[in-house]
Parts: structure tokens; sequence; C-alpha cells
């Protein structure tokens, strides 16, 4: 689905939130490999990555998306030093798995900026670049439990239901510019920041990994969870030209999770 012709993506300029690590990470190698100019921001950067990340161009500095400055000053220094802005991932967020009762005002204010204030910001300091160049494209990481409100993880998944709102009302809003919003839905991926903090909390840790498994067909069939590189080839195809006509829409790599309760496997 990806179109690679570097003459395609020659000179473009990728912003990408999250972006050292899990889908994140996976998308800016794979947008940098193509040959666009990436600018990642996150929370934690990672000396594993900076060696790979200076062969392939990408620069990254420290962002907290919680911080409208921080988040502003990535996006405009991006498109400043670059000299355009093409692409946006709002890929930064956190898990919270909490009943209401356990639920703080602090913990809300988390959640809910770091998953949905961000991105919203995100766009709202992006479309004015992405304008300039007549059109562009944006792709918010939300998640499946946006398209399927999920029991243990209520917060959560009101954050991610507010950002597939967010997808479809802005890509409404701005089709006129030509800039296209759209949004992946993944769960459960490997190797991810959320993933492994919820594993390491697991009195079981291979225990709890079949237990994520279980709950997406795909997965269950194929005995393995989603890798970040499968999320980021869907951002990527919805980055490209290929996806010219495909806005608002919210892409499920999940498996098949949100379909409802997976079949019976036998033993």
């Amino acid at each position: 689905m990806t179109d690679k012709s570097e003459s395609t993506w020659t000179g473009r300029v990728a912003v990408v939130t999250g972006g050292e690590s899990g889908i994140g990470r996976a998308t800016a190698r794979r947008l940098a490999s193509l040959g666009v100019r990436v600018f990642v921001g996150d929370i934690t950067l990672h000396d594993e990555n900076r060696d790979e990340f200076a062969r392939l161009g990408i620069d990254s500095r420290r962002c907290d998306v919680r911080s409208l400055d921080d988040l502003r000053t990535l996006i405009d220094s991006a498109a400043g030093r670059a000299g355009r802005l093409d692409i946006l991932v709002n890929n930064a967020g956190i898990g919270m798995v909490k009943q209401i009762d356990d639920v703080s005002e602090a913990d809300w204010d988390a959640c809910l900026d770091t998953n949905f204030k961000a991105a919203f910001f995100g766009c709202k300091f992006a479309i004015p670049h992405l304008r300039r160049v007549g059109g562009g494209s944006i792709i918010n990481t939300a998640s499946n439990a946006g398209l399927l409100p999920r029991a243990h993880d209520p917060v959560y998944s009101i954050s991610k239901l507010a950002l597939v709102g967010l997808t479809k009302s802005l890509a409404l809003c701005h089709s006129k510019d030509g800039i296209r919003i759209n949004a992946v839905c993944p769960g459960p991926v490997e190797e991810t920041g959320m993933m492994n903090a919820d594993l390491a909390k697991a009195a079981d840790i291979e225990a709890t990994k079949r237990q994520f498994i279980s709950a997406s067909p795909l997965a269950q069939a194929s005995g393995r969870m989603i890798s970040p590189d499968e999320v980021a080839q869907a951002i990527v195809y919805l980055a490209s030209d290929a996806a010219a006509m495909v806005t608002g829409t919210c892409i499920a790599i999940d498996g098949g999770k949100s379909l409802g309760v997976p079949p019976r496997v036998s033993e």
C-alpha cells in the first residue's frame, strides 16, 4: 500500500511526537528511509536511537506534549529549519488502567492532556504550516479503545474516543485547505512504552501477554501481538499520495479486536 517512490517523498518534512520508541520510532524510521526529513519530539530521549537517527537524518528533541510551549516549539522549529511542513503524526500517548472511583483529577489531566489535548493543539499549530504547502497530512494515533469502549480503562477509552471524534471533525473542517486528517487505531502492539509498562506491572508476564493476544482474533490465530512497524506502514500510507482522497477515516490495526468477542480456539 505504501508508495516507495523516492521522488514522491523527497523534500517533504514530518514531525512525529512520541517518536523515540514503539510506533512513533517505527514511523520516523520508515518516513526517513523514504527521503522525508523527520523531526521527532519525545519526553524521553534514548541513547540507543542516537546513531541510527543520525544516519537517517532524524532530528530528535525533548518535548513534553502536555506543554503547549514545547509542542509549538517542536512544530514551528521543524517548519522553520526545513522551510516547510507536510506531515504531522500525533503519536504521543499514555495508558491509564483505573476505575472511576480511583481516578484523581491529576490522573484525568495527565491522560486527557497527553492523548487528546496535545493532539488538538498539535493540529492547531501544524495547520498554518500545512496550508502554506497547499495541503498535507495529519495522522493521529488513537486506539481500538477509540472504536469500542473498554471496561478496564474508561478514562483511556474516553481520551481515544475523543481523538477519533477530533479526527473526523477536523478532517471535515480542513478539507477546504486540502489537509487530510486520519487516525490509526492499533492494539495490542508489542514493544511500545505503554505495553512494556503494563507487562512490567504484571505478576506473570507470559500469562499477561497471552491475555492481550487472546483478546484479538488475528493475534490469537497467529500467536503474536501486532508489531510497531505494521502500524507504521499504515501511517505512512495515510501520509502518502496513494491516500490523496482519504480523510476522516480511522483504520483499525488491532487484529479484529474492535469487532467484538473473538471466537473460541479449540485446544
